[in-house]
């Protein structure tokens, strides 16, 4: 047997290195393993005693009068337990469990954030001790849960402070702590402190100083909320701003609405003085009212409607985001993506700042030295591809800046509402002529802009993009701001459904040719013929302004105020007429160069006589915007089209084509660089109750009449003097007697319809008894006595 054993062969090492690896890698599989469920169990444990520590306490404090021997429900153990933790630290006792909970999930999830929710739980349990026991009135309190409501700890540290700087001391120091915790917790307590600071120093100034008294400043539409908050009109999304070695977060601030500048690109404002016009002397001085005639007492062309409140604010909704913030980690995974798709383009980048909008976050890149702007430019689809996010867009160069803009929607847009904008300070104490508020820039600040210096606006963008919307808040703005003696709209519905919402301030804000049955214009030519009234409107007011000897509507106004005009010569006060035009395509295709030609007269001479258009289309192409129109159209608003060339026709550049929808614009402002804009929502529900509030009031006996516009060819049809109207001589006389040429007149006078009351007038000035129109101005009147008027009716019966 020996021999045997000697002879049998040896294993080879290679046989045994291969039998220790597979026991390595066993225990090596066996170790992972259990290094992979060991945080699921402690986890799990840590959980398990949170949950039984906060029933405990929970149930301690119903039964801590009872015997030491404990509860059936969680047994001495639990009992013991939670005598002790509440009889250390009271109520604060609570924060125990929820700091075990955290602990189980950070040994699941480790977070960077662990630490400072431990800090805030442990010092909301001290701070929650000391001041419970502070609030603890009687000795039949400091027994209860068996060392008081704050506990043994608590107690402690109440007795320290007031033994130091005694009670009142104490009392101040709890609250001071509270607000530093509350500032610690959350930087949104900063909005109450402010806002408690803000009204203390109002209340202040409004008992030490008496302001004087303007003369007949109007009053805002909601005087109350003038001292609100400029955090009102912002966007802060950020508890921390995120820093790191390239990247930061710019924060809305206070300042950012003080320091908004107006829209770049404006025209400059009419110098106050007036030009010398070659009038002459005589024609000016027939203009201005006797010395002696001068009462002092200002014109007021409110007077009419003195009684006239504005809407208030309260009529519109209050969007207001569902506590929902931007997450930090989505802009760190957007910073990473960019900086990774600029990395595999050899893009070097020194730093890039992020600022948080209300729909999208406009990430700033600063390329390093060497790097074309070109190649960045490129890259618009590929990061669109790489964030998966539609509606990325890049502005290379940024205006005024060094850097390179990408545009990225953000995940949870907000809701920017016209209440925000309405009770907004901007908007409030703005000194436009026509203020319009239309939203919030990238900056989250109000973006508002004064349509008489526009002085027209074309708005474009493609079918539910939010084009109906923005009239709506343009539209919602100026009724907040102005009173009904001081601006008229017409308005042009072809949809029929679009403006039906307005109808019911016909008689306070619309304006309309006299024979027109309906307050807004649906028919195409009915159309035509108030765009060719409104042309003789435009040339009836500059005959005034020529006669004056002033360049503008202003200072027409300024002076007619100060009653240096005379009325009996024709002169009026003259509110700002708006003209707005909605589905401008369908009219160009049905009528064209009739409803063209009109509207850019409008538009070239318009400006200085009060006059101002804004077109809207959903065919942004070049038939419909013609180079006609798109050169006396400066100021341009485009929401999102379906195509660069349709950017291109609107904005003469792409970009709307990058929009993301639902209010989402680009404004160019007479030619100036774009600016992105979110569109404040205002719902047909908010419409309704403003334009019911305003219809409850009284108004005007009747809308705004233009002056009346008959075509040449049918003026000759219509006067035939064969066929003399039953009421011709009545009319007669009474325009005689009156010594006013009016078909309104007539129409009053002798309870006529317009129609048969035109015909009327026109055949008193075939007869010779009236003279022709003269724009909105009554007719000269050709017949001065009754006697010569029975002559002209002795040779009509012949």
């Amino acid at each position: 047997m020996a021999i045997f054993k000697k002879q049998l062969p040896l294993q080879p090492q290679s046989l045994r290195k291969m039998t220790k690896v597979k026991e390595n890698k066993k225990m090596g599989t066996e170790n992972k393993r259990r290094k992979e469920a060991s945080p699921y169990i402690w986890c799990t444990l840590f959980c398990a005693l949170s949950f039984f520590l906060l029933v405990s306490c929970f149930i301690y404090l119903f039964k801590w009068k009872q015997s030491p021997y404990g509860d059936s429900k969680i047994g001495e153990i639990g009992f013991a337990m939670a005598k002790m933790l509440i009889t250390t630290f009271g109520l604060g006792a609570f924060a125990i469990p929820v700091i075990c909970f955290f602990i189980g999930i950070q040994i699941l999830r480790p977070s960077k954030k662990f630490t400072g929710m431990m800090i805030i739980l442990i010092l909301g349990s001290v701070l929650l001790s000391v001041t419970l026991m502070f609030l603890s009135v009687g000795e039949s309190s400091k027994v209860w849960l068996g060392n008081g409501l704050g506990g043994k700890f608590g107690n402690f540290i109440l007795e320290f402070l007031k033994n130091k700087i005694g009670t009142v001391g104490t009392g101040l120091f709890v609250l001071v702590s509270i607000v530093a915790y509350s500032l610690f917790i959350t930087p949104k307590t900063v909005n109450v402190i402010k806002m408690m600071y803000h009204n203390f120093i109002a209340l202040f100034k409004k008992i030490s100083f008496k302001r004087k008294k303007k003369e007949k400043k109007q009053e805002p539409v909601v005087p109350d909320e003038l001292d609100e908050l400029k955090e009102d009109t912002l966007h802060p999304k950020y508890d921390e701003p995120i820093i790191d070695d390239i990247f930061t977060v710019i924060q809305p601030t206070d300042e950012g609405i003080e320091k908004t500048k107006e829209p770049e690109g404006e025209m400059p404002p009419i110098p106050s003085h007036t030009t010398k016009v070659d009038v002459e002397p005589t024609v000016i001085e027939e203009e201005y009212l006797p010395e002696g005639s001068l009462t002092g007492e200002l014109y007021d062309p409110t007077k009419d409607l003195s009684g006239y409140q504005r809407p208030p604010v309260d009529l519109l909704e209050d969007y207001k985001t569902l506590g929902e913030k931007i997450d930090n980690d989505e802009l760190r995974r957007n910073k990473d993506k960019i900086v990774e798709i600029l990395g595999q383009y050899k893009i070097g980048i020194d730093k890039i700042y992020a600022t948080v909008g209300p729909t999208v976050t406009l990430y700033e890149i600063v390329p390093k030295e060497g790097i074309r702007i070109l190649q960045i430019k490129r890259l618009e689809d590929d990061i669109a591809l790489r964030i998966a996010a539609a509606g990325v867009r890049i502005i290379a160069p940024m205006p005024g800046k060094g850097t390179v803009g990408i545009e990225v929607p953000n995940e949870k847009p907000d809701i920017v509402s016209m209440r925000s904008i309405i009770k907004s300070v901007k908007f409030q104490e703005s000194k436009f002529d026509l203020p319009v508020a239309l939203g919030k820039t990238i900056l989250g600040e109000i973006y508002a802009f004064d349509l008489a210096k526009m002085p027209h606006l074309l708005v474009a963008g493609a079918t539910g993009q939010g084009k109906s919307v923005g009239l709506n808040a343009i539209l919602t703005s100026l009724l907040y701001k102005k009173h009904p003696a001081e601006l008229k709209i017409v308005m042009v519905d072809p949809k029929k459904v679009e403006l039906a919402p307005y109808n019911k301030i016909e008689k306070h804000f619309l304006a309309k040719v006299p024979d027109a049955n309906e307050p807004i214009i649906t028919d195409t030519q009915k159309v035509i013929y108030t765009l060719k009234s409104l042309c003789t409107e435009m040339d009836y007011r500059y005959d005034l302004l020529k006669m004056v000897g002033v360049r503008n509507v202003k200072e027409y106004n300024e002076k007619f105020i100060n009653r240096r005009l005379n009325p009996l010569k024709g002169h009026k006060y003259l509110p700002y007429i708006l003209l707005v035009i909605d589905e401008f395509a369908d009219l160009i295709m049905t009528a064209g160069k009739e409803i063209e030609s009109p509207i850019a007269r409008l538009a070239q001479m318009g400006r200085a006589i009060g006059m101002h258009l804004i077109i809207a289309t959903q065919r942004p192409t070049t038939n419909i915007i013609t180079g006609l129109i798109k050169a006396n159209f400066p100021a341009r608003i485009a929401f999102r089209v379906t195509s660069m060339v349709d950017s291109r026709t609107i904005l003469d550049v792409p970009g709307a084509n990058r929009l993301i929808g639902r209010g989402d614009m680009l404004v160019s402002a007479n030619g100036a660089d774009l600016i992105r804009v979110q569109c404040a929502f205002v719902d047909t529900p908010e419409v309704d109750r403003v334009t019911d509030f305003i219809q409850s009031q009284p108004g005007y006996p009747e809308a705004y009449d233009l002056p009346e516009y008959v075509d040449e060819k049918e003026t000759e049809k219509l006067i035939d003097m064969q066929n003399i109207d039953p009421m011709f001589e009545e009319a007669a006389k009474v325009v005689v007697q009156n010594q006013i040429g009016s078909t309104s007149l007539i129409q009053r006078k002798l309870s006529l319809g317009y129609n048969r009351a035109g015909r009327i007038m026109d055949q008193l000035q075939a007869a010779g008894i009236v003279g022709p129109a003269e724009g909105s101005k009554p007719r000269q009147i050709l017949i001065t006595d009754l006697m010569s008027l029975d002559a002209i009716f002795a040779a009509y019966r012949k």
